[in-house]
């Protein structure tokens, strides 16, 4: 069974591209949010089994909103994700629900998986 996953991320083209790059590799994008409230809202509706979070959304914090999205729809794990690498994040990301980390770059079914075991 694919994994399901919502993608949440302002940037249009960014969506656009890992819905094609992770569909091909077998998981199911089924369904994108470029804000917090957006996000909340879809993965409540949706439960998928997978968030991608940009840490930067715009104006809003996607780490706060990964803390809100654990709280509210327990069954769905989180993974950041962010133009920038870890290491540049490290503080912000140490207290965070998320179950890992991937640069956009690295961004892949396979790494998705490898975190959610």
């Amino acid at each position: 069974m694919a994994l399901r996953c919502l993608i949440v991320d302002d940037s249009d083209e960014f969506v656009a591209s890992a819905t094609r790059l992770l569909e091909s590799q077998g998981m199911r994008v089924i369904g994108h949010a470029s804000s917090r409230d957006g996000a909340l809202q879809l993965a409540e509706a949706l439960e998928p089994d997978v968030a991608l979070i940009d840490i930067e959304l715009g104006e809003e914090d996607g780490i706060e909103l990964a803390h809100r999205l654990e709280e509210r729809v327990p069954s769905t794990r989180i993974v950041l994700i962010s133009a920038h690498e870890q290491d540049e994040l490290g503080e912000l990301i140490a207290d965070c629900p998320a179950v890992g980390f991937l640069a956009k770059e690295a961004l892949g079914a396979t790494a998705i998986a490898g975190m959610l075991r």
